[in-house]
């Protein structure tokens, strides 16, 4: 064991191991940069050192804007967190400590938010799949959106359950527009928190619908979501203690500016918080002072605005 900062933690070797194992996960770390920050509150928190921008409303409603989505149905929908902390032996995956505040956090968020949230954790791929499915088959008819936070090891493409690997697709499959049809023209949210590869960022220096009543086709890929923790190829960092800075950072975000800003506006201010405030602290060498940037992937056709928090 070592210590960081008083804190108790793993070897980073135990973390990535041996052979293919080196491939998956996502890391732990200490966080360095919170004993730097002016503010070191839980990500839930309602104080931050990002600055709030006061959004003037749209004079549109979401019903008469054809770039906005409509939110006036009975309700904001159904969120799946699936959270995966322990891995069977024959993956060689080790436990993810720390997944337990991110799945909190994500929870109370998308609890307040208006969600029905469903929380699975320690999932077999199987369980995984039968679990999107069974989603995916409910009727949405009532819902505005549908939500699901993925908390799990992972590598370039794929999610880890406990027993072993799954390609992303295949777990999102069941939601395209030709297999969900009540959440045709719906925003579908996928937040994963993963590994998506074995590099590392070193970072560098800086010098400072139409009309309801109009039928038309779109496609089947349209309007998801997928916000990954970390761009293509690299790890993903968590801490034993806080949670990982892309869940406790997204939560924080929406805390801050739901009812005020679009969905990618606080995806951008997710980005620059996990960019700006985070910084890996290890004694192993190279894995030092390393850096991330999640990386949002949409195919989303409107803006999206989340209800102010309860």
């Amino acid at each position: 064991m070592t210590t960081v900062n008083g804190t108790s933690r793993r070897n980073m070797a135990e973390i990535l191991g041996d052979g293919d194992v080196q491939s998956a996960g996502d890391t732990v770390d200490a966080i360095r940069l919170f004993g730097k920050r002016r503010h070191a509150q839980p990500a839930a928190s309602s104080n931050t050192d990002e600055e709030m921008d006061s959004a003037p409303s749209s004079n549109k409603t979401a019903g008469s804007d054809p770039y906005r989505y409509k939110m006036d149905y009975p309700r904001l929908g159904s969120c799946l967190i699936i959270n995966n902390n322990n891995f069977n032996s024959g993956t060689g995956m080790r436990p993810r400590k720390g997944t337990d505040e991110d799945a909190a956090a994500a929870k109370k968020t998308f609890s307040e938010l208006g969600y029905k949230v469903n929380v699975a954790s320690d999932q077999t791929v199987e369980q995984m799949k039968e679990l999107l499915f069974k989603a995916s088959q409910e009727d949405h008819s009532n819902s505005a959106s549908f939500a699901c936070v993925l908390l799990s090891h992972g590598d370039e493409g794929v999610i880890y359950g406990t027993d072993g690997s799954e390609r992303f697709e295949e777990l999102t499959k069941y939601f395209k527009g030709d297999r969900c049809k009540s959440l045709v023209g719906k925003p579908k949210l996928f937040f994963i928190q993963a590994c998506r590869g074995i590099g590392l960022d070193d970072g560098i220096e800086t010098d400072s619908k139409p009309d309801e009543q109009t039928s038309e086709r779109i496609p089947v890929e349209a309007d998801f979501l997928y916000a990954y923790s970390t761009a293509p190829g690299y790890k993903a960092w968590r801490n034993e203690q806080n949670g990982s800075w892309f869940m406790q950072s997204l939560c924080e975000m929406l805390n801050l500016f739901s009812g005020e800003l679009e969905l990618m506006q606080i995806m951008t201010r997710v980005n620059r918080k996990v960019s700006l405030h985070f910084e890996s602290s290890s004694n192993t060498p190279g894995h030092d002072g390393k850096k991330q940037i999640p990386c949002i992937v949409s195919m989303l056709t409107k803006d999206f605005y989340f209800p102010k928090l309860r």
